[in-house]
């Protein structure tokens, strides 16, 4: 059984058929799915589907692509959400100097009030890393005395970068980038962290693996990427499922 760590379901691209789309992944052995909030609208139905279903669970945060809305009011309905049983984390959150939606300096002031809160109230976090290597690693370093605890999600740079992350705490999960041709960089991190700080993600409805890919991707998917990295590893598959799903289990707080 696999926990895909990191969904988007709330998205108009799952509208006509999601109930497929969570019978499929039921059916084909995804445990868990975390379906991940980036702004007020869609972290609200994201606690909503989670409460719908048992085997789902939400984040809310603040996108940095929406990072130029975050206000006070804003943060303070992002609070009083994090008490919610089924919110399992604080994110999406971070920096992305790539497309740059939001200024890099409301990004930043975003991203530390959300990493602020998120420590508050004992959440981990979802971390979106694009373009911005140096400064994600610079923040969260220097919050390491708080007790951080999340996940770079997406992850897209090197293994040093990797191990560096994982020194002060971090998870690294890895999407169907990583069956891609071309990703020597993602493989070479997802053949070489340590399996106990590994996690696997689908980032529904995009970046479907090989041999979906172009399609919209879903939490079925992610089994694509799990057999992909298990090859890496020189693992069972079996094994490296039920490794990857006892990290997320252990980072998001997710029992049985």
């Amino acid at each position: 059984m696999l926990i895909d760590s990191h969904a988007h379901l709330d998205m108009d691209e799952f509208n006509e058929d999601i109930e497929k789309v969570l019978e499929r992944a039921l059916n084909g052995g995804i445990a868990n799915i975390i379906t991940v909030g980036i702004d007020i609208p869609s972290s609200l139905k994201a606690l909503e589907m989670a409460n719908r279903y048992d085997f789902i669970y939400s984040s809310i945060g603040y996108h940095p692509h929406n990072a130029d809305s975050v206000d006070t009011s804003s943060l303070e309905e992002l609070s009083r959400l994090a008490k919610e049983p089924k919110v399992v984390a604080w994110g999406e959150i971070g920096l992305d100097f790539f497309r740059r939606y939001s200024t890099p300096e409301k990004q930043i002031a975003a991203f530390e009030q959300q990493l602020d809160l998120a420590f508050q109230y004992n959440l981990p976090v979802i971390i979106h890393d694009r373009n911005a290597h140096d400064e994600i690693y610079t923040i969260l370093n220097k919050k390491r005395d708080k007790k951080s605890k999340g996940v770079i999600h997406c992850f897209s740079g090197n293994y040093d970068l990797a191990m560096a992350l994982i020194d002060i705490g971090y998870y690294i999960s890895i999407p169907g980038t990583v069956t891609y041709s071309k990703a020597v960089e993602v493989r070479e991190v997802a053949s070489g962290i340590p399996i106990d700080r590994l996690l696997v993600e689908t980032d529904a409805p995009f970046l479907a693996p090989v041999p979906k890919r172009g399609k919209r991707n879903e939490p079925l998917y992610v089994n694509y990427t799990a057999r992909k990295i298990a090859q890496l590893r020189g693992m069972d598959f079996e094994e490296f499922s039920h490794k990857t799903s006892e990290n997320a289990k252990r980072l998001f707080g997710i029992k049985g």
